[in-house]
């Protein structure tokens, strides 16, 4: 089965995220074009663009940053409510259409601060059931004209987005990731999703969540491609195993020291899936070959809060086994971001 490698871009208003040095000009936009450029040339199909409220925008990052590569591929963040779909829509299709089909889209319906921004669906069935109406407009209209849809949080009537998604290759439009380990968000991704996307969660338990959702797509999943598989995790590369975990166990001493300074992701109320990270350690802080855990005690969260530890060789190995369970996409990142975008695009993806 034959792989996506995107890496991560952190658009964030304070500097130092999750490890990144500090310094003054770390979201301008020659640094975040640097970061960019460097991942077209290190042999990655893009990146991931995170959201939230009090960070840049990631759309208008996104277009940004198009602008200024030739074949990054942008995964753009998006969270309905902050976005009206048809608006959405009509966006996307625009950068769409002036990047030559270089846009992927990952719809988040996780917590945010959303009363800042006029939001007020914080309730989790409320959130996942408006999630799945936005993406079912927004295919509508990527791929119809003259869409009529009435739902109970949003209503088009005759809508046709303009210009329209170019069929490139094959690919009738962007695709489309969806993550969440909630009953509710495992139903919105069989349903409506062309991506699945996993945290850094052992092998087993990865392989049990696709086989649950092979089984729920078997007998919900109408008129779309089989669901696909993607895993969102941090890769700690070092020349040598021994070096990589010297140098990881180091990383987490300070983070234990500073109290999670940096990393404290882990202190807020937090999702099902992120609970099934933090509970990992509790199993050991070392899983599977090289699955290190230790980091969601002292602040590591989201992607941050498990790591693959090793040598390319190592990190390769581990990955090549997601794969062997169906995960075709690899959203993989660590600090600094643009030191190791250089590193792993040289030593780590010419083993995969």
């Amino acid at each position: 089965m034959s792989a996506d490698y995107l890496w991560y871009i952190p658009n964030d208003v304070v500097s130092g995220h999750r490890g990144d040095p500090i310094a003054p000009n770390h979201n301008s936009l020659e640094t975040l074009t640097s970061q960019a450029r460097a991942i077209e040339a290190n042999g990655w199909k893009g990146a991931l663009i995170g959201t939230g409220w009090g960070r840049p925008d990631t759309f208008t990052l996104a277009a940004a940053l198009a602008a200024r590569t030739t074949t990054f591929e942008p995964l753009i963040a998006v969270r309905p409510g902050y976005w009206r779909p048809a608006h959405f829509a009509a966006a996307a299709a625009t950068l769409d259409h002036l990047t030559g089909g270089r846009v992927r889209v990952n719809v988040v319906s996780g917590q945010d601060d959303f009363e800042a921004y006029g939001d007020s669906e914080g309730d989790q069935s409320n959130r996942y059931a408006r999630a799945k109406e936005f993406i079912q407009i927004v295919r509508k209209l990527w791929t119809e004209e003259n869409v009529t849809y009435q739902g109970e949080h949003f209503q088009v009537a005759n809508s046709t987005v303009a210009p329209p998604i170019a069929v490139r290759d094959g690919r009738r439009r962007p695709k489309i990731y969806f993550g969440g380990a909630s009953e509710a968000a495992e139903r919105v991704s069989v349903t409506e999703a062309d991506v699945q996307l996993f945290w850094g969660e052992t092998i087993g338990g990865i392989g049990e969540r696709i086989d649950r959702l092979k089984s729920l797509a078997a007998d919900l999943r109408e008129d779309l491609p089989p669901l696909q598989f993607g895993l969102r995790i941090t890769t700690f590369v070092r020349d040598t195993t021994e070096q990589a975990w010297a140098e990881a166990e180091e990383k987490v001493v300070e983070m234990a020291r500073a109290h999670g300074r940096g990393w404290n992701d882990h202190r807020r109320k937090v999702a099902v899936g992120q609970q099934r990270l933090l509970d990992l350690h509790e199993r050991g802080d070392v899983l599977d070959d090289n699955l290190y855990t230790a980091p969601g005690k002292f602040g590591g969260g989201g992607a941050a809060t498990t790591w693959l530890v090793g040598s390319a060789e190592d990190v390769a190995r581990s990955l090549r086994k997601y794969q062997e369970l169906g995960v075709s996409h690899f959203i993989l990142s660590d600090t600094p971001y643009l030191r190791e975008v250089e590193r792993q695009g040289k030593n780590l993806l010419p083993l995969l």
